[in-house]
C-alpha cells in the first residue's frame, strides 16, 4: 500500500492533473458518443486546419487575414469542384471498366491456378488448387453481395453526400474566418487555471496542424506520381490504382503493403510474368522508397518523432475505435497521448523526502 500511496502522490497530487483529466475525459466522451453527429463539423476542423498555414502566410506578407480567408477559399473551392467533376467521373468509369473486367480475370486466373499442379507438383496438387478456386468464387460473391446491398442505400448515401459538400466548406470558412473568436469563446469558458492543459494543447495543435497539412500533400504528390508512372508506363486503371496509393498513406506501413496487392495482380493480368510486369513493380517500390526515406521527413519534419511499433499501435487501437477517422488521426492521437505523458508533472525523490518534516 505504501507503494500505491507513493505512486499515487507523486504523479497525481497536482490539482492541474485533475483539470487536464477532465478535460481529455469529456472531449473523448463527446467524441465516442457524438462523433457520427459531428462528423461535419470534424472535417470542417480538418479542412480548416489545411488552410490556415497557406492563410498566415499571406497573413505574413501583409495581407488582411479576411481577404487572405477568402481567396484560399477560392482556391480551395476550385480544386474542390475539379475533383468533383473531372475525377469522380473518370474514377467511377475506371471503376465499371474493372467490374466489367473482372470474369476475363477470373478466367485468366483460374487457368494460371489449375496450371500449378503439372509444373510444381510437389507443391501443388489438384485438390489444394480446387479448394483454392472455390474459396476466392465465396470470396468475390460475398464482396458482390455486399456492394449489392451498399447500393440500396445509394440514394441516402447520395443526400447524406450533397449535405456535407455543402455544409463541410461553409464550416471550413467560418472556422477560418471566426478563428480567433471561436479560440476565445473555449479560452473564456475553461477554468482559469490550467497551464498543464494550456502546455498539452499547444503542443497538440502544433502537431496535429503540421500533421493534417502534411498527409494532404503527401497524398496529392504521391497519387500525382504514381499516375504519372503508371501512365507513362501504359498500366491500365492507372487513375483508380494512383488514387489507391495515393489514400493508401493514410495507413502508416500497413496501407503501402496493402495497396501492393492490386497493382501487382492488375499489372500481371496485363502482361503476365514479364519485363513491363517486374518494372511497374520495381517504379513501386521505388515510389513507395523515396516516400518513405524523402518525403515523409522534408513535409513532416516538425512533427513528433513516434517508434513504428507506437504507430501501428494507435492505427490499431484507434482505427478500432473511430474507423477511418481514427486511422486518420492515428498519428496526432498518439502524439496527444506523448504529449501529456511528457507533460504530466510528477515529484521527484528529493522532493518528496523535503516535504515530509514539513508534514510532519
Amino acid at each position: 500500500m505504501n507503494i500505491l500511496r507513493v505512486w499515487y502522490d507523486r504523479y497525481f497530487t497536482d490539482p492541474q492533473v485533475v483539470i487536464l483529466g477532465l478535460l481529455l475525459v469529456v472531449g473523448f466522451m463527446v467524441t465516442i458518443y457524438f462523433g457520427d453527429m459531428l462528423a461535419p463539423v470534424l472535417a470542417g476542423i480538418i479542412i480548416a486546419y489545411l488552410l490556415d498555414g497557406v492563410v498566415g502566410k499571406c497573413t505574413r506578407l501583409g495581407a488582411p487575414r479576411t481577404s487572405a480567408v477568402v481567396l484560399v477559399f477560392i482556391f480551395f473551392m476550385t480544386f474542390l469542384v475539379f475533383a468533383l467533376f473531372w475525377l469522380m467521373p473518370r474514377l467511377s468509369f475506371q471503376v465499371t471498366q474493372l467490374v466489367h473486367q473482372l470474369p476475363v480475370m477470373l478466367g485468366q486466373g483460374q487457368e494460371a491456378l489449375l496450371r500449378l499442379p503439372d509444373k510444381y507438383p510437389n507443391l501443388f496438387t489438384e485438390t489444394q488448387v480446387t479448394e483454392l478456386i472455390d474459396a476466392i468464387r465465396r470470396q468475390i460473391a460475398e464482396m458482390t453481395q455486399h456492394v449489392l446491398s451498399m447500393s440500396f442505400a445509394s440514394v441516402v448515401g447520395l443526400i447524406t453526400l450533397m449535405v456535407y459538400i455543402i455544409l463541410v466548406p461553409v464550416l471550413a470558412f467560418f472556422f477560418l474566418k471566426d478563428k480567433q473568436n471561436i479560440l476565445n469563446w473555449f479560452s473564456v469558458r475553461m477554468p482559469a487555471e490550467r497551464r498543464l492543459a494550456d502546455q498539452v494543447w499547444h503542443d497538440v495543435n502544433l502537431q496535429v496542424a503540421n500533421y493534417v497539412r502534411g498527409k494532404v500533400w503527401e497524398i496529392v504528390i504521391v497519387g500525382a506520381v504514381t499516375f504519372a508512372t503508371f501512365s507513362l508506363m501504359g498500366l491500365q486503371y492507372a487513375l483508380l490504382l494512383a488514387t489507391m496509393v495515393g489514400l493508401s498513406v493514410i495507413i502508416p506501413y500497413i496501407g503501402a503493403a496493402v495497396v501492393t496487392l492490386p497493382v501487382a495482380i492488375i499489372a500481371w493480368f496485363q502482361w503476365g510474368w514479364s519485363a513491363d510486369f517486374a518494372w511497374v513493380v520495381l517504379a513501386y517500390g521505388v515510389i513507395q522508397a523515396l516516400d518513405g526515406n524523402l518525403l515523409v521527413p522534408l513535409l513532416f519534419s516538425e512533427v513528433v518523432n513516434l517508434h513504428p511499433v507506437a504507430i501501428i499501435i494507435a492505427v490499431l487501437v484507434f482505427g478500432g475505435i473511430w474507423g477511418l477517422w481514427g486511422v486518420f488521426f492515428a498519428i496526432p492521437l498518439a502524439t496527444l497521448v506523448q504529449a501529456v505523458l511528457n507533460a504530466w508533472p510528477k515529484k521527484e525523490a528529493g522532493e518528496e523526502t523535503a516535504e515530509k518534516p514539513a508534514s510532519a
